[in-house]
């Protein structure tokens, strides 16, 4: 189940979720950034649920949300859409692409523990 085709405030509160682990509606909204009504935050939690992105547990008298899927799992697949989507396919174009946005704020360090990856990846036989 890929996280794709969220709006930007379902995107918002999935990473509100992810940072916390859970939380309710009134602290999704409380973390939010220039936040819609309380009513607007139950509203993007019921369809983040109906989209099976999160489901509730139940938290003395409140509803606590909880995603489904592990940010580790959802980083992953976001890649591999965006991969598939915009790059062909091609791991390559995307290394190309970031380079080209990124190239001048990486630091050494950060280019080497890229080399580093690469390299075992070669010697993984990936």
């Amino acid at each position: 189940m890929a996280l794709t085709g969220l709006s930007r405030r379902e995107r918002q509160v999935m990473e509100i979720l992810f940072q916390r682990g859970k939380a309710s509606a009134s602290e999704v909204r409380e973390a939010m950034e220039d936040a819609p009504t309380y009513s607007a935050v139950r509203a993007l939690l019921r369809v983040l649920e109906e989209k099976r992105h999160i489901q509730h547990e139940n938290e003395g008298l409140k509803y606590v949300y909880v995603p489904v899927m592990n940010r580790d799992k959802a980083k992953r697949s976001a890649m591999k859409h965006m991969v598939d989507t915009f790059f062909r396919d091609s791991p390559e174009q995307v290394v190309a692409a970031l380079l080209d946005v990124s190239a001048k704020r990486l630091t050494h360090k950060e280019l080497d523990r890229m080399v580093e990856m690469i390299d075992r990846a070669k010697k993984e036989g990936r």
